[in-house]
């Protein structure tokens, strides 16, 4: 299991409430009135019962009159209280998985996360709920404790003696939270990371069904997830019968001590007027009291959740690869729509350079070693690029190298002719806009797929939607671009989401087009159709392009040719042919 690096959890608590202060601020306002309000109807039973014993008292419909007002001033604030209160942890909790998505997309990477997808849902929404649950308890450990001092000001009052002993049951409180807090983080990482497993697990298996079935592997699939199951009983029933147990002794812990305390108080009462407790003194501190003690039990149990809500805010600071827990608590305007892509400016064309080149430019995977090395790379403008190579060559390392989603090593990536520092942050539409070798569509309707808030008029759409030729698909589609195509794109076929990447991105009219190997699912006709009309569409286009296919090639100015990681040869089609006994292997193994 990865070593976590451990938070502050209260200064993050802190920090989610700075971002909200005035929401927070009332909120806390009306909960303390809550909880404060009952010694209100403590001095209204200790009038009547003594109203019961003294020839002189309160009038009874006085005193019920009070009693209907204090209900329905309560049932008020209440209703107040949980709206405000709902509304506060919403943002609150909008505002963190707003953090880690935005961190998420700011990485550079392929992939710039380890985590499964399951496993990310389970940062997302668990983590942040327990998290924001320790934010929300604070208001009722603030408004326990001002009830807790009030009530023992008025305890001191009734009798001092008796009311010093009613701290013995909250030192013993904090005494058992302190002396537990590390084995409540144990036991609450074990059963967070056994959950995590489950949710990984079932996000990679039903994305792979077909590959179980194709295996045969359904049994085998399902043994490992009720082992999974197994292990996460076993953690989720340690967790919650220790937090079970600690609540316990918490509430038996004040529950003896208040025993002991009305023991000493029953003793004192007074009928008599002889100097003891009045029978509506004894109500007030047997009301107060139970107040009292319930604050000591909200504390402890207060700070257990604190030491389980540091576990998740650890587990959402490590999702964020080399984020801070203050990028997680960063505040977010929640009311504002989504800020428009604020890019660094590109170098301006120098007379002659090449759109896009580069120089040196050097990557391997951390856990194979494979990748590319000492890369030098020019694409033109106006030029139709090909990389070609044997499976494992680095094609696509070089693409995701050159567009910032892989750090380079060594190397440099250059735009119009002037080395760019941040290759991700440059090569971003409206410069690049890149189709990976499986495109992803999502759950949404072909439009807003093509979009992806995107402006763009209908006019637009249809031209990057000619291109791509896709035009007849669209026709065909009961819906037209109003047509849902299902998680993934399932609903399309394998060739219908590649030319819909291709439409998405030529509906944002970039300087250069980057295809990683876009015709794998497409037939030798649709593809040379795709690639006429690109060029004959946009007088300037650049693109640069994965291909194994004759089409490409054929129409490509200037092929590629890498071999373990490294450009083996460059030339046309034709010199290949002649000079390059590797292009020559490849030319005869397609036969498309």
């Amino acid at each position: 299991m990865t070593t976590r690096a451990q938070v502050p959890i209260g200064r993050i608590v802190w920090a989610l409430i700075r971002n909200q202060p005035v929401r927070y601020g009332v909120s806390i306002v009306i909960w303390i009135s809550l909880w404060v309000m009952p010694v209100v109807a403590g001095f209204i039973a200790a009038a009547f019962f003594d109203s019961l014993t003294a020839d002189a008292g309160w009038d009874i419909s006085l005193l019920i009159a009070l009693l209907w007002a204090y209900v329905v001033a309560r049932i008020a604030l209440v209703f107040a209280g949980m709206r405000l209160q709902s509304e506060l942890l919403f943002r609150a909790s909008a505002g963190m998985r707003a953090a880690m998505l935005r961190w998420i997309f700011s990485l550079p990477g392929a992939r710039p996360v380890e985590e499964t997808p399951g496993e990310i849902v389970s940062r997302f929404r668990d983590d942040v709920e327990h998290t924001i649950e320790a934010m929300d308890f604070t208001v009722d450990v603030a408004g326990s404790i001002v009830f807790a001092v009030v009530a023992i000001v008025v305890l001191y009052f009734i009798d001092p003696v008796i009311t010093a002993v009613v701290f013995a049951p909250l030192l013993v409180v904090i005494l058992i939270s302190s002396r537990t807090g590390s084995t409540i983080r144990r036991y609450r990482t074990a059963a967070r990371d056994s959950t995590e497993a489950i949710t990984g697990f079932l996000g990679e298996t039903l994305g792979s069904v077909q590959s179980v079935k194709v295996a045969g592997a359904e049994a085998t699939m399902v043994q490992h997830f009720n082992q999974l199951n197994e292990v996460r009983r076993k953690m989720m029933v340690r967790d919650r019968t220790f937090t079970a147990a600690l609540e316990a002794v918490f509430r038996n812990t004040v529950s003896i001590g208040t025993g002991l305390i009305l023991i000493l108080a029953a003793g004192s009462i007074s009928t008599d007027g002889s100097g003891g407790l009045t029978l509506g003194e004894f109500s007030l501190f047997v009301y107060l009291l139970a107040g009292v003690t319930d604050a000591a039990f909200f504390l402890g149990l207060y700070l257990a959740r604190l030491k389980q809500a540091s576990v998740s805010s650890e587990r959402m600071v490590g999702l964020m690869r080399g984020a801070s827990w203050e990028d997680l608590v960063a505040g977010h305007d929640l009311t504002k729509g989504p800020a428009a892509a604020v890019h660094k400016d590109a170098p301006l064309p120098v007379d002659g350079a090449p759109l896009i080149s580069a120089q040196g430019l050097t990557y391997h995977y951390p856990s194979s070693g494979m990748g590319i090395d000492a890369i030098d790379i020019d694409v033109p403008r106006g030029a139709f690029v090909v990389i070609t190579g044997r499976i494992g060559s680095g094609k696509t390392t070089l693409l995701r190298t050159m567009l910032g989603l892989l750090p380079a090593e060594a190397g440099t990536v250059s735009w119009n002719g002037k080395v760019v520092e941040d290759p991700s942050v440059i090569m971003v539409p409206p410069r690049t806009a890149y189709t990976p070798q499986v495109p992803r569509l999502f759950s949404l309707t072909l439009r807003e797929n093509l979009l992806l808030g995107q402006a763009a008029d209908d006019d637009d759409l249809e031209r990057a939607i000619y291109t791509a030729t896709m035009e007849d698909d669209l026709a065909a589609m009961p819906d037209g671009l109003e047509t849902m195509v299902g998680p993934r794109g399932v609903r399309l076929s394998g060739g219908q989401v590649q030319r819909s990447a291709a439409a998405r991105m030529l509906v944002r009219e970039p300087q250069l087009l980057v295809f990683d190997d876009l015709s794998s699912a497409l037939d030798v006709d649709t593809e040379k159709m795709l690639w006429d009309r690109l060029f004959a569409g946009t007088g300037d286009a650049t693109a640069l392009v994965v291909s194994h296919r004759k089409p490409a090639l054929q129409r490509a100015d200037r092929v590629i040719v890498m071999r373990d990681g490294r450009i083996d040869a460059v030339g046309s089609v034709e010199e290949l042919l002649q000079t390059s006994q590797e292009f020559r292997r490849l030319w005869r193994g397609s036969n498309k």
